[in-house]
């Protein structure tokens, strides 16, 4: 499987994830304050991951993925910030207001957005293809908010999905700078410090901490849903850029408004019918984009995890670590080709 394939298969799985999380913190907000559950599902994320790292370096696996560098920090300070802390408790306060269903459905937004700020911030090329999905799926969110006798009804729970996607798209982007590093760490990191700062300002808020069963299975979903969710994207991110990875993971929705529909018995309304049809047809378009054509590399030195490949035919000091995939510090050359590419680590040419 070419590293492309892997990498979709990583941000579908990831959006599998994800998706599940939707309807099944709808399901523990009836029995947990909103800020509080945001903070339960993102330290679950953070003490899991770290366990599991730490277990790993005690038998002696531990990572051969390139380690974070003090460059780094500024943009995972505003992952942490953005997609960590902001994202998720507007997303709480979101589904404690409305459907875990239409919910789920304007969660497409993130892709959008994702999008959006990827091409307009972040300089990355988007063609006529994935432009044109983002619009179909821009409208398959105003077909959810329609209310037959207000029009376009933007009701507290819709404007706080939004910002949530707003907020998760700066992550998205902030995290692209950064994917080329160990993207456990990263998603560990996120949810610990993110997952810790929520619980201490709702604690201070005066937030009621549930039982031991809630809270322990708030922890595993946040593990599922966003750490190891989270875990996948930054992989899925260094090999397809943030625009694609955003638009394969915007099959999340779905998932979260089949689940809501069928497990907590939600209606299936005519306008959320054609409103996800509207979206599953732009997701189809990112799906279905083919981009390839003769382009330069310019010249570059990063460290990530890599195989020899058409792109690393560089040379190793006598310290590299031996065995493929391996992380060090190496250099491209320039060497213009043509082939199937994404915006990944080396592909970030302009058109």
């Amino acid at each position: 499987m070419d590293q492309g394939r892997r990498a979709i298969g990583l941000a579908l799985l990831a959006a599998l994830l994800f998706g599940v999380t939707t309807p099944a913190a709808k399901a523990l907000l009836s029995v947990t304050d909103p800020w509080l559950l945001a903070g339960l599902l993102y330290i679950g994320s953070g003490i899991g991951l770290g366990a599991v790292r730490l277990m790993m370096m005690a038998v002696g696996r531990g990572s051969r993925e390139a380690p974070l560098r003090r460059s780094d920090l500024p943009w995972l300070a505003g992952a942490i910030v953005c997609g960590g802390g902001i994202g998720p408790v507007l997303l709480m306060f979101a589904l404690a207001d409305g459907s875990a269903s239409r919910s789920s459905l304007l969660l497409n937004l993130e892709g959008v957005l994702t999008a959006l700020l990827a091409w307009w911030v972040f300089r990355e090329h988007l063609d006529k293809r994935i432009a044109a999905g983002m619009g179909v799926i821009t409208v398959g969110a105003f077909v959810l908010a329609w209310k037959p006798q207000q029009g376009v009804g933007l009701d507290r729970g819709a404007v706080l999905v939004a910002m949530a996607c707003l907020a998760w798209a700066v992550d998205n982007n902030l995290t692209r700078k950064i994917s080329g590093g160990d993207a456990a760490a990263i998603s560990a990191l996120k949810g610990g410090v993110a997952g810790a700062v929520n619980l201490v300002i709702a604690a201070a808020a005066g937030a009621q901490w549930p039982g031991p069963r809630v809270a322990i299975t708030a922890g595993l979903v946040g593990l599922v849903g966003y750490g190891v969710s989270v875990m996948l994207f930054v992989l899925a991110l260094r090999d397809l850029g943030a625009a694609r990875t955003g638009a394969y993971f915007s099959t999340a929705p779905f998932v979260g408004a089949v689940l809501a529909i069928v497990a907590l018995g939600e209606p299936l309304t005519g306008h959320l019918l054609v409103g996800g049809l509207l979206m599953c047809a732009g997701v189809w378009l990112h799906l279905s984009e083919r981009h390839a054509h003769e382009h330069p590399h310019e010249p570059l030195a990063h460290d990530h995890l890599h195989r020899h490949d058409v792109h690393h035919d560089h040379t190793h000091e006598p310290d590299a670590p031996s065995g493929e995939p391996h992380s060090h510090w190496h250099v491209h050359a320039s060497a213009p080709h043509s082939h199937r590419h994404f915006p990944d680590l080396h592909h970030r040419h302009p058109h």
